[in-house]
């Protein structure tokens, strides 16, 4: 064996995977074993799944480990073509540096078409001895049953809101940011479970801040946001009867500050499931005009009519 694949090249990369506990340990005792079967990764985006790949490649191969790790989308390329000659060309050729074997990583695999995995079930199958696949995708559903036998499937969870906190501050550190609790809370509150998200709304408010202490208005700057402080304050006076002070606040959510019917929707869900003062019955009513609500507007109905009509709604529950 050459000297890549000796422990001494092997970085511990997978240690620093948040909020997959129970994903981490199994990843690193293929690591530990010197072999994997084929593997499948479902989740949420932005919970760690490509993170994961990049960093078990690391693990097996060490420095070089690009030599032996191909990454595809197959939202871009998803045709049946792709899997015959791309993807076979590659799987077919031996492991560079006295690996045991090479790393396809197809990331999005469910949006590969019925006749590209048909043809990929046959290729993984057939080159096996000199490589393994990782399937990344939000559904696993829409990948064929075939594939899903011969994968180990790990089920990615989103990192609860500690995580997410825990992780920005280790940013926050090397970055050597000034940002108060309420706004890291708040980041994390926003991103929802979403840890790409998080990092790009730190990102950004850093960006607006411009060396000065991030506060919990720059977030809700940088993130385009209504605050549930007015979206809170707008569904209380609903429910009081002061529908006119109610739609005041919505005036100023959509024209002031520019926000679409589609994120104050999402935003009176989020206040609507996490408010403890409401008593279930009522959320229970109100989630479901909430929902009536989005679906008018998916299909294209005025946002405007159809959150005042929700107001409206909640005056009367």
């Amino acid at each position: 064996m050459l000297e890549i694949w000796t422990e001494k090249y092997r970085p511990r990369v997978l240690d620093e995977v948040v909020g997959q506990k129970n994903v981490v340990p199994r990843l690193k005792s293929y690591v530990k074993s010197g072999n994997m079967p084929h593997l499948l990764f479902a989740g949420p985006a932005g919970i760690g799944k490509t993170t994961c790949a990049i960093a078990l490649a690391r693990e097996f191969f060490g420095e070089n480990w690009q030599s032996n790790f191909y990454e595809l989308n197959a939202s871009d390329e998803r045709g049946i073509d792709v899997v015959r000659v791309n993807i076979k060309e590659y799987a077919r050729t031996a492991p560079f540096g006295g690996a045991p074997f090479k790393i396809i990583f197809l990331d999005e695999a469910d949006a590969l078409t019925s006749d590209a995995q048909a043809a990929l079930r046959r290729t993984m199958e057939k080159y096996s001895r000199t490589c393994r696949f990782i399937l990344s995708c939000n559904y696993s559903s829409k990948i064929i049953e075939p594939i899903q036998s011969r994968c180990a499937v790990f089920r990615f969870t989103r990192p609860g809101e500690g995580d997410i906190i825990s992780y920005l501050r280790r940013i926050i550190e090397g970055e050597k940011l000034k940002i108060s609790d309420e706004a890291v809370k708040q980041i994390a509150y926003v991103a929802d479970g979403d840890v790409r998200k998080a990092v790009n709304i730190l990102q950004v408010a850093a960006s607006f801040s411009d060396g000065k202490e991030i506060t919990l208005k720059t977030v809700f700057e940088a993130t385009a946001m209504a605050d549930p402080k007015d979206v809170r304050e707008m569904i209380g006076k609903a429910m009081e009867g002061n529908f006119m002070d109610a739609r005041r606040i919505l005036d100023k959510l959509l024209i002031d500050q520019g926000l679409s019917g589609e994120d104050i929707i999402k935003a009176i869900h989020k206040v609507v499931i996490d408010e403890a003062g409401i008593k279930e019955d009522k959320k229970v009513i109100m989630l479901e005009k909430i929902g009536e609500a989005d679906f008018r507007m998916v299909e294209g109905s005025n946002p405007r009519i159809q959150i005042e009509a929700l107001l409206a709604a909640f005056g009367l529950i």
